[in-house]
């Protein structure tokens, strides 16, 4: 196992209230997760990386991030 990854959390949060989710809450979920699923491999993946997530009409619905056990997500530097 790679130590500088032990103990680290990736966290996904989206509002689901969103306009964008209201007609097929899963088809924009899906398109979210596929964007970020390619993109993930440009940033560093360490504690305090996080990023703004958006909607299909690029509004901001959520964010990732990558966080220490103890740390909630809210405490991360921004990138």
């Amino acid at each position: 196992m790679n130590e500088t990854l032990e103990g680290m959390k990736f966290l996904l949060e989206i509002d689901m209230s969103d306009p964008a989710f209201h007609d097929n809450a899963a088809t924009e979920l899906g398109r979210i997760l596929r964007y970020w699923a390619g993109n993930l491999r440009h940033y560093s993946l360490e504690p305090g990386c996080r990023e703004s997530v958006y909607d299909s009409a690029y509004r901001e619905v959520g964010q990732w991030s990558v966080a220490l056990p103890a740390d909630d997500g809210n405490t991360a530097a921004s990138p």
